[in-house]
């Protein structure tokens, strides 16, 4: 029986106020909760058994698996308190079924990867690895922790992000996925928090251990804040990305209870939800429009996501935007780049321009 597990327990600070109320895995992307992505790509790879390592609003993960009935059993291995990657993993361990030889897949629950699952299990066995890391190549890894590897593909090192260029001495970092041999695993502890990257996997390469990185070209995007969240998705839809869930590329993907009129414009990868309104002349580019949104004719929405219950006004102009939920902007804002309005919040006609307005003033002098 093939394992895995899924880390889920972030509170996803960068993304609020989307993840006030809403775990960032559950997060609508590209049509469907970016976990179900996930658990369809797993599936594919032929995981019989996944454990969802969860600790924030970690109710939900089971509501919203709840009658799953496919072929896949689920477990959900509760953090009570921190624990860290590793303390994480080690506790969703408890969970696991199968011998100390098993191979286990581990994913991060915030990363939007094409890596071909059944490649780096294959990789894994091949190698008899203890630990086998997905990485990826950056074009500036100074973001980054750097993990170089020798010809063999076995790791050397484990590297803090490098202050100059002088200390990138690979572009490849770590990718978010993970294939332990179960009794590694099983040697974590699970009473404290620990790091993979800074106590775990150093640790075993300073003990000879055998761990691989198998590096690949494949897509892969951190979904962890608002404008990498939306290019994502956008991605997912027009095919730059795949998804078992997802069909052919398109344009848009435009939920079939929603209205849009004839003269608006969805295009760039966007998703409109259900029962959402697209008015007259509105222009949607690459932006996510949750469930039951109204936009108003003439508005303009670009690279920003518009959660559910909110309505935005005629002529107001978004770019790279977030709106929580049940928020309502009235006609003719203009709101800057990286603004984040938080849930239920109101904002009058013309209460927000990066430009001016000749509006009258309604004060006297």
């Amino acid at each position: 029986m093939q394992e895995a597990i899924i880390l889920v327990g972030g509170k996803g600070t960068r993304l609020r106020p989307l993840t006030n109320h809403t775990p960032k895995p559950l997060l609508g992307v590209a049509g469907s909760s970016f976990i179900r992505h996930q658990v369809a790509k797993l599936m594919d790879a032929g995981v019989e058994h996944l454990v969802f390592a969860t600790s924030y609003l970690a109710g939900l993960f089971e509501e919203e698996f709840r009658g799953f009935s496919r072929d896949l059993d689920i477990s959900y291995a509760v953090e009570e308190v921190p624990l860290g990657t590793g303390g994480a993993i080690r506790n969703a361990g408890r969970l696991l079924r199968g011998p100390a030889d098993a191979p286990v897949l581990v994913l991060n629950g915030d990363i939007l990867s094409g890596v071909d699952l059944r490649g780096v299990l294959a990789y894994h066995e091949a190698n008899a690895a203890d630990v086998t890391l997905h990485l990826t190549r950056v074009a500036d890894p100074r973001a980054f922790g750097l993990v170089p590897t020798d010809g063999s593909g076995r790791v050397l090192s484990f590297l803090e992000k490098p202050k100059t260029q002088e200390e990138c001495v690979t572009d490849q970092i770590n990718a978010g996925c993970y294939v332990f041999r179960r009794s590694v695993l099983d040697a974590i502890p699970g009473d404290r928090e620990v790091s993979v990257e800074q106590e775990t996997f150093p640790r075993l390469v300073a003990d000879g251990g055998r761990v691989f990185g198998h590096t690949t070209g494949d897509y892969w995007r951190d979904l962890g804040t608002p404008l990498a969240f939306v290019q994502g998705s956008a991605d997912l839809v027009t095919g730059r990305a795949t998804s078992p869930l997802v069909g052919p590329p398109a344009e848009a993907l435009v939920h079939p209870t929603a209205t849009v009129h004839p003269s608006a414009r969805v295009t760039g990868g966007s998703t409109v939800g259900p029962y959402a309104v697209v008015g007259p002349r509105v222009v949607v580019d690459r932006s996510i429009i949750g469930a039951h949104v109204t936009v108003g004719e003439g508005a303009r929405i670009h690279e920003s996501v518009v959660d559910h219950d909110s309505s935005i006004g005629n002529e107001s102009f978004l770019r790279e935007v977030v709106v929580g939920c049940h928020a309502h902007v009235g006609a003719e804002n203009e709101l800057p780049a990286q603004l984040r309005l938080s849930c239920g919040i109101r904002i009058p006609s013309q209460g927000v321009r990066v430009s001016g307005t000749a509006a009258a003033c309604l004060t006297a002098h």
